[in-house]
C-alpha cells in the first residue's frame, strides 16, 4: 500500500503562485494531480510519466502550471502560476502502479487526502 501526502495549499490572490508537492511511501509509476471545486465533478489536471519524459495537462492549465517528480524523494510537484479564481479547489494528488491512461481518474491506484487551494479575485 502506498500513501500519498500532499502539501502546500493555501490562500493566494489572483495573478498569483503556490507549489504543491505530493510524496509518496512508496515507488510508483504515473503520477498526477486532479481538483475537485464545491458541486463539481473531480477533474484532470496535470500528470507526469515515471521517467519524468512525459507529461500532459489539462487546457485550462496549460501554460500556467508545471508538474514535475523526484524520483529520488519518491515526490511530485504541480507549480502553479497566474492563478486564477476558478482555480479554486481541493487538489488531490494520485497515482498508479502500473501504466495507465494519464487523464481517467479510474485508473489511478492511490490517492492523497487533498489540500485546498483558494485564489481570491
Amino acid at each position: 500500500q502506498v500513501q500519498l501526502v500532499e502539501s502546500g495549499g493555501g490562500l493566494v490572490q489572483a495573478g498569483g503562485s503556490l507549489r504543491l508537492s505530493c510524496a509518496a511511501s512508496g515507488r510508483t509509476n504515473i503520477m498526477g494531480w486532479f481538483r475537485q471545486a464545491p458541486g463539481k465533478e473531480r477533474e484532470f489536471v496535470a500528470a507526469i510519466s515515471r521517467s519524468g519524459g512525459f507529461t500532459y495537462y489539462a487546457d485550462s492549465v496549460k501554460g500556467r502550471f508545471t508538474i514535475s517528480r523526484d524520483n529520488t524523494k519518491n515526490t511530485v510537484y504541480l507549480q502553479m502560476n497566474s492563478l486564477k479564481p476558478e482555480d479554486t479547489a481541493v487538489y488531490y494528488c494520485a497515482a498508479t502502479l502500473g501504466l495507465a491512461s494519464m487523464t481517467d481518474r479510474n485508473q489511478y491506484n492511490y490517492w492523497g487526502q487533498g489540500t485546498q487551494v483558494t485564489v481570491s479575485s
